[in-house]
């Protein structure tokens, strides 16, 4: 789906290759047999036009009759064809427009939610690749609206087809000879219509492509600044709070005018344009329908090749000819929108493209060479020759540990100050920094959980949030409610199936440290043998900060954590017994790991700790001598 036709042809030729094509053809054959009522009601005009003509004519025997019945078959026309036909196939293609988007939505949804963490890195632009702006935007409105301008034209290229066919049929049956134009024989009219047709149509078709593209460019531009707009009138709304308490609301209007002036500038142009366009189309369909479709007709009626009913009819049917073809003129602007739609969507294509192999997409800007490997989980977490750093391929470092181990159940605390690289080194560890390069080798088969410092929560029930990074039909109602109560949210247990609570998300509920208690809960649910916490507590007070570890060292007795905290010290159990086994400093750019309290190796002091036999009594030193002598 990374080319135009490549992302309209996907859905037909995806699994629900069935559905497609049978929505396809129903909408083809009511296509087809509204065309053919066009002619219908072309005929139905003349015969109209030709009762009234003769209305007093002697020879009409009964002329009411006549024009009542000829005016009555013409409204049934228009009713099978504009209510029956055209209103039926409106509604199969709105299913087909719903199944479509239905389907490249959820196409998307699993490209970009993949555990590559796709989503993340597409948002990183590499050399000569920017990253897609406003992905919400293009995943909600661009697919929704190409989907629905492509099976308009679609139809409008059926019509045009069915048209020339049934029409063009018609208009050869009913062809008389011209003069002047002998040599066509009976064709002459038809050749006529068919060369006023071909003239006009293509010379407006130009026009019409020249101002379709300003109005296509306009479109993208409109696209870009109402989705930075709407982006951030989101992103304030989550930070409705800080703003208020920084009393920020003079630099956030500011930021909103800004923001506004690119749209009303675009909007401007675009109305400008969409004016001199729509103008021209109407002055089009003026000279389309009463000079050019009458035209071609006139020259045999006036020399008695035609009577009026014969004009008429023939002059109605090169109308809906002219009408048909010009589909392309009357849905122009709605090509520009296509084009720009699909234009976004494929950019978003390439981009989830992009960074399938995320350290080849890093490369392309700097270095990215890290490998994941795993070990025997005896041996637990170990990091070899890692550096750190930024965008660019002489970058210079700004991080590197030579050789770190975490054993299975250690605590490890990083410090350094703010920017030394405390979080950048954890979310190396995780796959989550572009830039460096080093080994990292997880134990084999061991679980691990990242814990940040904002807690972010989906609309979705308490339970699924707690279940999280699973599902919720992955553990029963006393296994999440024992960990909300371990965790310290024993008073929400009652509300565990709710989405939300007095019409307000959990997001908006919990306080900063009620979600980082509700991380607790996920990690004594989840059980990880390798745990993150990247500033995790940094929304609790001193106790709070205590009972989060304790939590965890009761309930995860075998866990490997490394932990960010911007405490110089850090925290210990209510008895006094520390929780970290040893620190992660960080100094001038280097991370080395030492005891947090001198101890012995893990090893040694198993052995030292096993039973021993009770050593001989020590015998007074003048008894030994005293024996001595009496042997000698």
């Amino acid at each position: 789906m990374r080319s135009f036709w490549g992302l309209m042809r996907a859905y037909w030729v995806s699994d629900r290759w069935k559905e497609a094509w049978t929505l396809t053809l129903v909408i083809a054959l009511l296509t087809a047999l509204s065309s053919k009522a066009g002619v219908w009601f072309a005929e139905a005009s003349g015969e109209l036009v030709n009762s009234i003509a003769f209305f007093h004519d002697a020879a009409n025997a009964t002329p009411l009759r006549s024009l009542l019945v000829n005016a009555g078959v013409l409204v049934l026309l228009v009713v099978l064809k504009d209510a029956g036909f055209t209103g039926i196939r409106s509604l199969v293609s709105a299913t087909l427009h719903r199944k479509w988007r239905g389907w490249l939505d959820s196409r998307f949804n699993e490209a970009l939610l993949d555990t590559n963490h796709t989503h993340f890195h597409a948002q990183h632009g590499s050399s000569g690749n920017a990253a897609p702006d406003n992905i919400d935007q293009r995943v909600q409105e661009s697919i929704k609206d190409m989907t629905g301008g492509a099976i308009g034209l679609a139809m409008g290229v059926l019509g045009v087809a069915t048209s020339l066919y049934f029409v063009g049929q018609k208009l050869l049956e009913n062809s008389a000879e011209v003069k002047g134009l002998e040599f066509l024989g009976s064709y002459g009219s038809a050749v006529l219509a068919f060369l006023a047709v071909a003239t006009y149509v293509p010379l407006n078709t130009w026009i019409a492509v020249k101002l379709g593209r300003l109005l296509e460019r306009l479109n993208v531009r409109m696209q870009q600044s109402e989705g930075s707009y709407r982006g951030e009138l989101t992103t304030f709304l989550r930070r409705s709070f800080h703003v208020a308490a920084s009393q920020g609301e003079d630099v956030q209007k500011t930021m909103h005018n800004r923001l506004y002036v690119d749209i009303d500038r675009t909007w401007a142009r675009l109305n400008i344009v969409n004016t001199g366009y729509n103008s021209f189309e109407l002055i089009y369909n003026f000279i389309g329908a009463r000079i050019v479709a009458y035209g071609p007709g006139l020259v045999p009626f006036i020399h008695n090749g035609f009577d009026l009913k014969g004009y008429i009819t023939g002059s109605e049917l090169v109308n809906s000819l002219i009408s048909q073809c010009s589909w392309f003129i009357h849905v122009m602007p709605n090509i520009a929108t296509l084009r720009a739609n699909s234009q976004r969507v494929i950019e978003l294509a390439q981009a989830i493209e992009n960074v399938q192999h995320p350290q080849e997409f890093y490369s392309q800007t700097g270095r990215s060479d890290f490998h994941y490997t795993s070990q025997n989980p005896v041996f637990g977490l170990t990091i070899q020759k890692l550096e750190l750093a930024h965008q660019g391929e002489d970058a210079t470092p700004f991080l590197s540990a030579a050789n770190l181990r975490f054993r299975r159940g250690e605590w490890t605390f990083l410090k350094g100050e703010s920017g030394c690289g405390k979080t950048s080194l954890i979310k190396a560890i995780n796959g989550l920094w572009p830039y460096g390069r080093g080994t990292i080798v997880f134990p084999e088969g061991v679980k691990s959980f990242y814990a940040a410092q904002e807690v972010k929560l989906q609309q979705v029930t308490l339970k699924q949030l707690v279940c999280l990074p699973g599902s919720e039909r992955d553990h029963g109602d006393a296994q999440v409610a024992s960990a909300l109560h371990k965790a310290g949210l024993g008073d929400f247990i009652e509300h565990m199936a709710d989405e939300s609570r007095e019409g307000k998300s959990w997001d908006q509920v919990l306080s900063g440290g009620q979600k980082q208690k509700l991380v607790v809960a996920r990690i004594v649910l989840q059980q990880p043998g390798l745990l993150f916490l990247d500033e995790a507590t940094g929304a609790l007070d001193p106790d709070g900060k205590v009972a989060f570890h304790q939590a965890i060292k009761d309930n995860c007795p075998d866990v490997t954590v490394i932990s960010v905290m911007h405490e110089a010290v850090a925290p210990r159990s209510m008895t006094g017994s520390e929780f970290y086994h040893s620190i992660v400093a960080i100094a001038d750019g280097v991370a080395t790991k030492k005891p947090l309290v001198p101890t012995l190796p893990v090893e040694l002091t198993t052995i030292l700790v096993q039973p021993r036999p009770a050593p001989r009594p020590v015998e007074d030193k003048w008894l030994r001598f005293s024996r001595r002598l009496k042997q000698k």
